[in-house]
C-alpha cells in the first residue's frame, strides 16, 4: 500500500544518509512497484501540471502528470534526480553539450524510455528532454536531491539547440497548454 507520507520520510531518511541517488532510488523503487496503490492513494491523473509534494534544501518531490503526446525541450535540474512513472511511459533524449561549438549548444547522446514500475535515476549534470507518446496522460514521482525551484537551471532552445535561462512561467504554460 503507498502512503505519501511515508514515502517523504524514507525520502528524507535517505537524502540524510546518503547525498547521492542511490538510497532515494531504492525507495521509490519500493513505491513504484504498485502503480495502482499510488493511484489510490494519489488519484488517477487528471491534468497536466506539477503538483509539489515536499519540499525542503536538501529534498524535494514532485507529482509530474505529462499531458497528452506532451514534450518539454532539453533543461537540466543542476541536482540528481530519480523518476518513478506510475502511469503512461515517458521517453527522454539525452544531450551532451558539443566540444569547440558555439558556447551551451547541445547534440542529443542518447534516448530512453521509462514505463511502470521504474525508478530511473538522472545524475546532477544529465540535460534530457521529455515527451509523453501516448494519448493519454502520463504520472510520474520525481525525486530530488535538493530545492528544485531555488536552483538556477538551464532550457535549451527546442529549434536552436542553444542554451538559454530556464523560464519557470514557460514550463507553466506548457503544461496549461497541454490541458486544452
Amino acid at each position: 500500500m503507498f502512503d505519501l507520507d511515508r514515502l517523504i520520510e524514507d525520502c528524507r531518511k535517505a537524502v540524510a544518509e546518503d547525498a547521492s541517488h542511490k538510497a532515494a532510488r531504492e525507495v521509490l523503487a519500493r513505491a513504484n512497484s504498485d502503480p495502482a496503490a499510488i493511484i489510490g492513494a494519489l488519484g488517477a491523473p487528471k491534468e497536466a501540471g506539477v503538483t509539489p509534494l515536499y519540499k525542503s534544501p536538501e529534498l524535494t518531490i514532485l507529482n509530474v502528470v505529462w499531458g497528452r503526446r506532451m514534450t518539454i525541450m532539453p533543461h537540466d535540474h543542476r541536482m540528481w534526480a530519480v523518476i518513478g512513472v506510475y502511469t503512461g511511459r515517458e521517453d527522454n533524449i539525452f544531450w551532451r553539450r558539443v566540444p569547440d561549438a558555439p558556447a551551451g549548444l547541445i547534440e542529443a547522446a542518447g534516448a530512453k524510455s521509462l514505463g511502470e514500475r521504474c525508478a530511473e535515476p538522472l545524475g546532477r549534470d544529465v540535460i534530457h528532454s521529455v515527451t509523453n507518446p501516448l494519448g493519454r496522460l502520463t504520472g510520474a514521482i520525481h525525486v530530488y536531491g535538493g530545492d528544485f525551484y531555488g536552483v538556477d537551471r538551464t532550457e535549451w532552445d527546442p529549434e536552436t539547440l542553444l542554451e538559454r535561462p530556464y523560464d519557470f512561467a514557460l514550463h507553466r504554460r506548457l503544461f496549461v497548454e497541454a490541458n486544452t
